[in-house]
């Protein structure tokens, strides 16, 4: 192994970062197939939420890459296609199929590293045995299915948490996948119905997945602390010093390489780490003049945001989900969206859609404060933005998020700062820059 530590820019580990979220020329290309498989392998998956305000939030990541698209498409390719499946990678996603033999090893191993499931099973092992069998018989089933009134004369309902749990556990494990939903719930068969062909594969070895893991991880995020792989793909849960030794052999394979990360003065030191193969691309990402081009808006549960601190890290950009705080106590809004415009995040809105009145309300516009007053960014740094273009950025996205949500017209609230409000509404009047 080469003992000479690379040394390689903040601003060339943001710009790979956003290269290898898709996030380098955003809503310039149309949605295909092949292009979303590239993304969702590249990102490592897309994560599946419930909240609706604007759309579910794989709709709203593939949207903030492509532009709007037709979500059937996407519907078709995750459970008719089969070209993805439903796992949980950092949360509930959808993951490329050709990664199956990859996670059907966390499937197999299910059972050993989640011992919370020890009592439970002991307990419910007719449960479980129940549920597998009422679906092997009437399958596709959802958690509806076994909440329904006992016989007449049987007093109360049938517990639907035993039979909760007893699901996810099939999943979990790789007996059942996810064969469809209905109204945005999930919908189990066996495995082997749902992907016969994917279940032939030689699952990998225990061995071989750890570095498959750690490998899916670091090629997302380009170059990684230690921190950032606990976060990014954080699942399987992987105690720290077990993740030391898988990176310990990496590192002495020469697969791994650490970097040294130019960072300003007000950056806590860390290490950092790289595949070896990407650090050519480290290297280039280093000379680039900008870090991206063009303008989106991000879902919270956005791949790229994952690891939220690292987003502060690299971008000086601080984000809280605030769909959990009380809304008294909230600071920017209920769903907040991030706004990316030529590599930075320059603000955020809180939008909602109505949906009988064909309508986008964007209730507020946050800019952050080295934007508005013409200052460079806090954190990896291109010089400062065009203000004004900048803005024209962000009417065109909210064009085409309200064409992909299916709004006819634009009502602008609040702007901070107020200044550049009514900026903002003359360009959501026009129609240049979309």
């Amino acid at each position: 192994m080469t003992s000479r530590t690379p040394i390689v820019s903040l601003r060339a580990v943001a710009a790979l970062f956003l290269d290898r979220q898709h996030l380098r020329r955003p809503r310039s290309r149309p949605f295909s197939a092949a292009r979303l498989a590239r993304f969702v392998a590249d990102a490592g998956g897309l994560q599946l939420d419930s909240i609706n305000v604007i759309d579910r939030a794989h709709y709203l990541t593939v949207w903030s890459r492509f532009g709007p698209y037709d979500k059937q498409m996407l519907d078709d390719l995750i459970y008719r296609r089969r070209a993805f499946f439903e796992y949980w990678a950092h949360a509930a996603c959808v993951v490329p199929t050709a990664h199956f033999p990859s996670w059907r090893r966390a499937m197999l191993d299910y059972h050993t590293r989640s011992r919370g499931w020890a009592r439970w099973l002991k307990k419910n092992r007719k449960t479980l045995t129940t549920v597998e069998e009422a679906i092997r018989q009437g399958g596709p089933l959802g958690s509806a299915d076994f909440v329904h009134r006992r016989p007449r004369g049987e007093p109360g309902w049938w517990n639907w948490k035993p039979t909760t749990h007893a699901l996810d556990y099939l999943w979990m494990s790789g007996r059942t996948l996810v064969a469809s939903r209905r109204h945005f719930q999930k919908r189990f068969d066996l495995a082997e119905r749902v992907m016969p062909e994917a279940l032939r594969l030689e699952p990998l070895s225990a061995e071989d997945f750890r570095r498959w893991h750690l490998r899916r991880s670091l090629h997302a995020m380009g170059a990684a602390t230690e921190m950032d792989l606990r976060m990014y793909l954080s699942f399987p849960r992987v105690g720290a010093a077990e993740r030391r030794r898988w990176l310990a052999q990496m590192l002495d394979s020469g697969e791994v390489r650490e970097v040294e990360v130019e960072r300003p003065a007000h950056m806590s030191a860390a290490r950092w780490y790289a595949l070896s193969e990407d650090l050519p691309a480290l290297t280039a990402a280093s000379g680039r003049r900008t870090a991206s081009e063009g303008t989106t808006l991000l879902a919270p549960f956005d791949s790229f945001l994952w690891h939220r601190e690292r987003a502060h890290r690299l971008f000086g950009f601080s984000y809280t989900i605030e769909v959990y705080t009380p809304g008294h106590k909230r600071t920017h809004g209920y769903y907040t969206l991030p706004i990316l415009h030529d590599g930075q995040l320059i603000g955020r809105v809180d939008p909602k859609v109505h949906r009988t009145e064909r309508r986008l309300e964007v209730k507020w516009v946050h800019f952050e404060r080295w934007f508005a007053r013409g200052a460079e960014p806090p954190a990896a740094s291109w010089g400062r933005l065009d203000r004004d273009a900048a803005v024209a950025g962000l009417a065109g996205a909210l064009r085409s998020l309200a064409e992909f949500a299916e709004a006819d017209t634009i009502t602008l609230g609040q702007v901070g700062p107020s200044a550049l409000r009514a900026l903002l509404a003359r360009q959501l009047a026009g129609r240049a820059g979309g």
